[in-house]
């Protein structure tokens, strides 16, 4: 920054005062000088840095907020939250298609996953088939990489926790409801029609395992279509990518990402309901 002249300001000495802060004058109290005067910073037109410096030191502060910001990103991306779009109706009405979601990566991990929790998962089974070729985009895969923008890998599927290690899971009733340790389970999160499931099943989950159904269960193939395949329809703890928190985008719909643990409250653990059974 320019520096301002004083009239009657004392010249500094050479070689000192130079530079961007220059040193402060002390109070002058010799002969021929006024007492208790405080003369003006000195002025050093050589110091003062030139339209090009302050150029480059703008440009420089812009370049190490992007980079703060980018790294934050990334690191908020790698070890706390990432975002996925959704692409398909298998979760309606509790996620639609392109809806923008913030998935936890502290779940599982330092935090254990609950029945009614919806969860993002890597499909390793292959229940989505063959990718279909995606054209390269250099920017977009950066931006994902970073974490700006949500992850549009058409590997990974979101579906509800349904049951855990352990966990009988079976459907349906006489009154056509699903179960889980012998409990009946209300299902609000369920699409406006939807049955519990128009396929019987009796499994039970084994150990580092889940099962995972859509919410649209007319329009979901999830455990229940898969028990033939590989996994015979269990998903591996291994492979949950994290926790759906929350509805990012549009902004219409920001919220909850439809975790419902309340469904399951009365449901009893493995032991307890084998117990009881006996």
């Amino acid at each position: 920054m320019a520096q301002e002249n004083y009239p009657g300001a004392p010249e500094a000495p050479r070689g000192e005062g130079s530079g961007t802060t220059p040193a402060e004058t002390p109070i002058e109290t010799a002969a021929g000088h006024d007492a208790g005067h405080v003369a003006g910073p000195a002025t050093d037109h050589a110091g003062a840095p030139s339209g090009g410096h302050r150029l480059w030191l703008a440009v420089r502060e812009v370049v190490l907020i992007v980079l703060i910001t980018l790294l934050a990103s990334f690191l908020v991306k790698t070890f706390l939250f990432r975002a996925y779009y959704i692409p398909s109706g298998s979760m309606e009405q509790t996620l639609q298609i392109n809806d923008r979601i913030f998935v936890n990566l502290l779940v599982p991990g330092p935090f254990d996953v609950e029945r009614g929790d919806v969860v993002v998962f890597e499909d390793t089974k292959g229940w989505l088939g063959e990718p279909a070729p995606v054209a390269s985009n250099p920017v977009r895969e950066a931006l994902e990489f970073i974490g700006l923008m949500p992850n549009s890998s058409e590997q990974h599927l979101v579906k509800r926790l349904i049951g855990l290690p352990g966990d009988r899971v079976e459907c349906c009733t006489a009154e056509g409801m699903l179960t889980v340790n012998g409990t009946p389970v209300e299902e609000p999160y369920l699409h406006p029609g939807s049955a519990p499931s128009d396929i019987p099943f009796d499994v039970t989950v084994p150990e580092g395992q889940i099962w995972v159904m859509g919410d649209h269960r007319d329009a979901s193939a999830d455990s229940r279509m898969h028990q033939d395949g590989p996994g015979n329809g269990f998903i591996s703890l291994d492979d949950v990518t994290g926790r759906a928190e929350v509805i990012a985008w549009p902004l219409s719909r920001w919220g909850d990402a439809g975790g419902n643990r309340d469904a399951f409250e009365h449901v009893p653990d493995p032991e307890a309901a084998r117990t009881e059974s006996e």
